[in-house]
């Protein structure tokens, strides 16, 4: 029987923002949504993809994602250990869509498990349900994102329809497990008042979840999008002021939440 592998972009060591902790964070290839602002647009296709070196001296075109086996992923998240111990981190596993390779996904949090490490999934909630039943029995914390309310602003903007997110974080919220919803503040998209506000009473009617994790939005990928041949539709858009942030927080704060910016 040949071992379970998938295709990842990215293993990042010591990462301080996804999670609790020092924590090694695996990027998994391929995304079902293609959210505009998306600032890991190298992660989207499935498969691996050529891009551009950062400056021409760097030499030829670079492929970005590899298929790697359990066992040599198990071996760079194992070298930090002492760190998760000491830190009370862990590994993260992002993407992408992790939920996009279930198996892969399975074996890596069953081996986490055993293991005593610390695991966190950070997904878009857009799978069949019981991949993200599975996937959520087997996390010791899960990041969800929430973009837009309004489901045909949703497609729009991400290419995929909201309703099977919104289900399937109802059929979690109440597994025991932590939760964190992650709102991406995006100017003239997700930040208007009507979509925080349905947020938040959305959220908020889910009694077990606590913390709202805001994500301003930043241009560091557009470099990326050049670099893979690739549309910014962000391209003219300015981060949101920190006034504006702020008041933001303070609104989801009126709701009762703990409110975290940044991951």
């Amino acid at each position: 029987m040949q071992p379970v592998s998938g295709t990842i972009f990215r293993i990042k060591k010591y990462a301080l923002h996804d999670g609790p902790g020092i924590r090694t964070t695996v990027f998994f290839k391929g995304c079902p949504l293609h959210c505009w602002w998306c600032h890991n647009p190298e992660g989207l296709d499935s498969q691996p993809v050529c891009m551009e070196p950062v400056r021409k001296a760097c030499g030829g075109r670079q492929i970005v994602g590899k298929v790697v086996r359990i066992d040599e992923v198990l071996a760079e998240i194992e070298k930090d250990v002492i760190f998760y111990d000491e830190s009370g981190g862990g590994v993260t596993f992002s993407g992408g869509e992790p939920l996009l390779q279930p198996a892969f996904l399975d074996a890596l949090l069953t081996a986490c498990n055993a293991r005593d490490i610390h695991a966190t999934l950070d997904t878009s909630g857009y799978a069949p349900p019981q991949v993200l039943r599975a996937a959520a029995a087997k996390s010791d914390l899960i990041f969800y994102d929430l973009k837009l309310m309004d489901d045909q602003r949703h497609i729009e903007c991400t290419g995929v329809s909201n309703r099977l997110i919104l289900e399937n974080l109802k059929s979690i919220a109440g597994n025991g497990k932590a939760i964190h919803i992650r709102l991406p503040l995006i100017p003239g998209v997700t930040d208007d008042h009507d979509n925080l506000h349905q947020v938040a009473r959305f959220v908020k009617s889910l009694a077990a979840i606590q913390q709202v994790d805001l994500l301003p939005y930043h241009r560091t990928a557009e470099g990326k999008y050049r670099r893979l041949g690739m549309t910014n539709r962000m391209v003219s858009v300015p981060p949101l002021a920190d006034e504006r942030v702020q008041a933001i927080k303070q609104n989801f704060q009126n709701y009762g939440f703990k409110v975290n910016i940044g991951g």
